[in-house]
């Protein structure tokens, strides 16, 4: 949808449609209700982060992409953070839980006045000097045209070995990151400790997160702005803090609070930096047209694999421990470094298409 409407159009009407869902979830009586309007949010947002990964495609060069994708990851973290302090206090003043759906909601109106405001292509926008144009146009590589090129099916994105590297690689990293983020505290639980003893202790991890994100995409951009390639620089990230993941095995041979708080917070760090990387392959890879949708198959996969590793994290861990669940945790980060070094490198041959960047 992204790349058929535009970056533009399309985050317009996909922000204020599930800003309305999310008003409308006020509204709900019984437990049918209440999930007809949460798949309708889902669906909603699943735009989000294709359409800020386009939008980073357009308006950034190689160098600075890495920044820019760290950036607008790291929010969804510091929201994590914020928003149940927020809907806390929303339902303590008004005494239920549906102004906090209708309050939260009615912040996407707010957004939207500033992105209409503020947001266009750099070919079109009234703020952009001509030297600024033709840097991000130099910034963005050869293969990289006008913003209104055809748009690019899934099935013939489907043939690019690219395409399936950063799909399968995404897919199997981004469930250790659920399983720490919704897990967490039940495993403190299991170790012993008491959800009241430590708050800090539950932000780590989202902290850990924001501040991966941050060296992750400054890292790779220092390297590009020294003269990397771009895919080298990236790949490079990955090859570091991928198998770094491992840590989280000594979690396992720890019940130090303190210790255990410090391998998560690390272990979320480390994930954040390879995750900046795997949003912005998109954009370093595939030419604007395309950026959006290779995204969406990417966060589709990842959707898919992480619904049906939190059933299996769930029945694992009431049936025997998280012992299971933490080592193959572990390992994974591994397997999606393999794929990506592997499959998501440069074409020796120039691509017909066009569709292939040169990274």
């Amino acid at each position: 949808m992204l790349d058929w409407l535009g970056t533009r159009r399309g985050l317009t009407i996909s922000v204020a449609f599930y800003s309305i869902v999310a008003c409308l979830t006020s509204l709900a009586h019984g437990i049918v209700s209440f999930r007809i309007f949460r798949f309708l949010l889902g669906a909603g947002e699943s735009a989000n982060w294709p359409g800020a990964t386009k939008a980073v495609s357009e308006w950034f060069p190689a160098k600075e992409r890495g920044w820019a994708v760290a950036i607008f990851d790291s929010g969804s973290s510091i929201g994590g953070v914020i928003a149940p302090f927020l809907v806390l206090f929303l339902y303590r003043h008004f005494g239920s839980w549906r102004p906090a759906f209708l309050i939260t909601g009615c912040l996407g109106f707010l957004w939207l006045l500033a992105w209409t405001r503020l947001y266009g292509s750099p070919e079109k926008h009234p703020r952009i000097s001509p030297g600024e144009l033709e840097l991000i146009q130099l910034g963005r590589g050869p293969a990289t045209v006008a913003e209104n090129a055809p748009t690019v099916s899934w099935r013939r994105l489907l043939h690019y070995r690219q395409t399936w590297g950063i799909m399968l690689g995404r897919g199997i990293l981004d469930p250790y990151w659920f399983l720490i983020a919704e897990w967490f505290a039940l495993y403190l639980v299991g170790k012993g400790f008491q959800i009241e003893q430590s708050v800090l202790g539950f932000w780590a991890p989202f902290l850990g997160s924001d501040l991966g994100n941050l060296f992750g995409g400054a890292l790779s951009s220092w390297w590009i702005a020294r003269g990397w390639p771009v895919g080298k620089a990236r790949r490079m990230v990955i090859l570091i803090f991928g198998p770094s993941m491992l840590i989280l095995i000594g979690a396992l041979y720890t019940s130090n609070y303190v210790l255990l708080i410090l391998i998560f917070a690390f272990a979320t760090f480390a994930y954040a930096a390879c995750a900046t990387m795997f949003l912005t392959m998109p954009t370093d890879v595939f030419h604007t047209s395309a950026v959006a949708s290779v995204s969406g198959l990417s966060g589709t996969t990842a959707g898919i694999v992480t619904l049906i590793t939190t059933y299996v994290i769930g029945v694992v861990s009431d049936r025997f421990s998280f012992e299971p669940v933490i080592l193959v945790a572990s390992v994974m980060p591994c397997v999606a470094t393999a794929i990506l070094v592997r499959m998501v490198r440069a074409d020796r041959k120039p691509d017909p298409a066009g569709l292939l960047q040169s990274f």
